[in-house]
């Protein structure tokens, strides 16, 4: 705890009303933070010229009522290129692979015109407003948040102004190593440009912030010397957003999937796995609470009464976690990517706060594996382990122990942003 209050400025793209797990990480971390002697300010983007994928209108009642949040313009370079600014790309494309000739130009032009990405246009604005808080409030501390990457060019040329101050950044996500990074298709100088841009950040901040230790391990190889600048501070879960609603089972045995579904997903073994289950006589039934494009959705099929799988658009998070929470299983699959060693997915602390089973399909060496299993999950499988996605799911349906006794609490959010703020002490 600090011997007197500080502040530090947190500037992010998204904040509510975006919705989605990038949001609540800092959403969360600053609700906590005054509680560790950190008093933090937030300067975002002003809803009406903001680029968001998603929207979710409950997460202004997270919004501390004592924080200021200061909002500015920005230029919306999406409307450059996608017209329909109800369908606002997310995941880089991800969700969805549109090979016809607008598609691949919408990404080529992304790739290679708009680095490291086209919310850039919020760039200056920001910087601007950022300058007179740091001048206004005494600001000794900021922190940069992304995706989007560009939002760290703004710590980046606040460094270079303010000698003074101490940033962090944090990177929730890969920059350049992201597993859909060549659906953009960029040119060799586009990389060249991009990848300075991330090698300079990782340089010039003062402490960096990521979520798992295989990015960090990545990270930390983009230069020399930044071992000992580059912390570990995963996502977690607010066990207030879990008051109140107390865990059910349905009817039927559903197994419920949280997030996007994309070609990146694999999802053939486990397709494979619940057949077999099915053709058994065994009643299974899915649900589907986020983005799943229309040809994944029919790679699922019906059960044997000639139900379909249920699929429920993006919905706000209290609804989504009300969802989780009445199920039998939870499904989390990692992209097949040779980078999907560091991926882990926010949602997967959440799926930890239900306590209920946890099916995972990815890598059993990756960051999200070890976490499950560190946590006493048993469930963990490549994608195309059809026997032993079948058993598993077989043990959870016949209520045999799938979970080994674990440690999932040092992830609640409030447990995090007292490290936060020890980091914030440190970096003085």
């Amino acid at each position: 705890m600090r011997s007197r209050p500080a502040k530090v400025l947190i500037i992010t793209y998204y904040w509510p009303p975006s919705g989605g797990a990038g949001v609540q990480r800092w959403l969360k971390f600053t609700k906590y933070l005054p509680s560790s002697g950190w008093f933090p300010l937030v300067l975002t983007v002003e809803q009406e010229y903001a680029a968001y994928p998603f929207k979710d209108a409950s997460l202004y009642g997270e919004i501390p009522l004592d924080v200021e949040v200061h909002r500015t313009k920005a230029l919306n370079y999406f409307a450059l290129y996608n017209r329909d600014q109800s369908k606002i790309p997310h995941a880089g494309f991800a969700s969805g692979k549109d090979n016809g000739l607008k598609g691949r130009v919408s990404r080529f032009i992304r790739g290679n015109l708009f680095i490291p990405d086209p919310r850039k246009g919020w760039n200056r604005y920001a910087y601007r407003k950022a300058c007179e808080l740091i001048k206004s409030e005494n600001i000794t501390h900021i922190v940069t948040t992304s995706p989007p990457h560009s939002t760290q060019l703004i710590g980046l040329r606040l460094k270079r102004r303010f000698h003074h101050i101490k940033w962090v950044a944090d990177m929730r996500d890969p920059w350049t190593d992201i597993y859909y990074y060549d659906m953009f298709r960029p040119s060799l100088p586009a990389r060249m440009i991009d990848r300075q841009m991330e090698k300079n950040v990782l340089i010039r901040a003062d402490a960096v912030i990521t979520v798992g230790q295989t990015l960090a391990s990545i990270l930390a190889g983009k230069a020399e010397g930044l071992e000992n600048k580059i912390h570990v501070l995963p996502n977690g879960f607010d066990e207030e957003d879990f008051e109140g609603i107390a865990p059910t089972l349905p009817g039927k045995f559903t197994i419920t999937y949280v997030g996007t579904l994309s070609p990146s997903y694999p999802v053939e073994g486990f397709i494979s796995a619940l057949t077999e289950i099915r053709s058994g006589g065994r009643p299974v039934a899915l649900k589907f609470v986020g983005t799943v494009p229309e040809p994944i959705r029919e790679m699922f099929p019906a059960e044997e009464d000639g139900n379909s799988p249920e699929f429920i658009p993006y919905c706000e998070h209290p609804v989504a976690i009300r969802h989780m929470m009445d199920s039998s299983l939870l499904l989390l699959i990692i992209p097949d990517h040779p980078s999907n060693r560091s991926i882990l997915t926010g949602k997967i602390f959440e799926y930890l706060a239900t306590e209920k089973p946890i099916l995972f399909l990815g890598p059993d060496d990756g960051d999200a594996a070890r976490l499950l299993s560190v946590c006493g999950y048993r469930g963990i499988f490549g994608y195309n382990d059809v026997a032993g996605i079948r058993d598993f799911i077989l043990r959870v349906v016949e209520g045999k122990p799938v979970k080994r006794s674990g440690h999932h609490l040092e992830y609640s959010r409030r447990a995090l942003t007292v490290k936060l703020g020890e980091l914030l002490d440190r970096v003085l």
